[in-house]
């Protein structure tokens, strides 16, 4: 597993919100929803994104945007258009005055908007709750990143178009897994770009000696691991791994290997029925109140807080 997987491959999305949008102009809706992540592509006419800050981008067909939240955005036929509708949390649409649009603008199944024969189309899926991303992969996205049809190439795009509209049995889970691919394939091509900035821990997944050590941690996290023992795996001294980790990645192998168990740790505690002592020995620590103690250190809150709160952010979104 290379550190791109590994961060993809935790608890996906779950019920995700995926939409295809018709439009007629004249429209704007501005997106307040709080979501960790967004998806845009249109597949006819052009839409405009506009962040809270930084530049308008346009979006043509087979062109893809990856929005990171939680800051609103607008979303419309033109860039200076003002809002003529609001989306709130859980796809919650309404007027600027609190009138409900849902059942107004429905044009059937995962179709919404003001033209069922409107010049433009855009599909949007949107991961409603922290969790079904990997923090650090959405540390490393901007809060907008903008791929043109002519950046990458994706044959899902096709296929989400088919399936959103389709009302099957299991149809959820079928779209779930499309947008996941989606997202794999857009944060992929995004990283290739000649002017792209990845993140380090992606830069050193090319290097031979740091990217073999990372994918060790990521197969195996629940490994007792050192410094030795990676360095011996890597075919090099252990001074030489810890000086080459440190300075390719940006922080030493032991500090990267226990914010990963934690982060894995943080996506297997939202199952409310795995044990505290079963999450402790899949990610490495030798007992509950070992891994508590690590968790609390580092992220400021105990285990069973963090598994409250992601109980509560199901809750408020089921009930949305």
């Amino acid at each position: 597993m290379d550190a791109l997987a590994g961060l993809l491959d935790g608890p996906r999305a779950k019920g995700a919100f995926l939409l295809r949008m018709v439009m007629d102009p004249p429209w704007s809706v501005r997106v307040e929803d709080g979501a960790p992540l967004c998806l845009m592509c249109v597949t006819e006419g052009e839409a405009w994104i506009v962040p809270a800050s930084g530049e308008a981008v346009a979006l043509r067909p087979g062109d893809i945007a990856v929005l990171r939240g939680p800051e609103p955005y607008v979303v419309a036929d033109v860039p200076d258009r003002p809002p003529l509708a609001r989306v709130g949390p859980g796809g919650n649409c309404a007027t600027l005055e609190g009138e409900p649009l849902a059942e107004s603008m429905s044009l059937g199944v995962r179709t919404w908007g003001n033209a069922l024969d409107g010049g433009t189309t855009v599909l949007v899926g949107t991961y409603q709750m922290d969790g079904e991303v990997g923090r650090r992969l959405l540390d490393a996205l901007p809060p907008l990143a903008h791929l043109p049809a002519d950046q990458w190439r994706c044959p899902l795009m096709p296929l989400l178009d088919e399936e959103i509209a389709r009302d099957e049995p299991g149809q959820s889970a079928v779209l779930d897994r499309v947008l996941d691919l989606i997202l794999i394939a857009a944060v992929r091509a995004w990283f290739a770009r000649p002017a792209a900035e990845p993140p380090a821990w992606y830069r050193a997944m090319g290097d031979p000696v740091v990217g073999r050590a990372l994918r060790l941690l990521h197969d195996d996290p629940a490994h007792p691991w050192t410094v030795a023992s990676l360095a011996a795996k890597a075919g090099v001294s252990r001074a030489a791994l810890a000086r080459r980790f440190t300075e390719l990645v940006g922080e030493p192998p032991m500090t990267y290997l226990t914010d990963w168990r934690l982060a894995v740790a943080a996506d297997l505690l939202r199952d409310g029925d795995t044990t505290l002592d079963a999450v402790a020995r899949r990610v490495g620590y030798s007992s509950a109140f070992a891994l508590s103690a690590a968790f609390k250190r580092v992220r400021g809150v105990s285990p069973q807080e963090h598994r409250k709160g992601a109980a509560l952010e199901r809750t408020e979104v089921r009930g949305r």
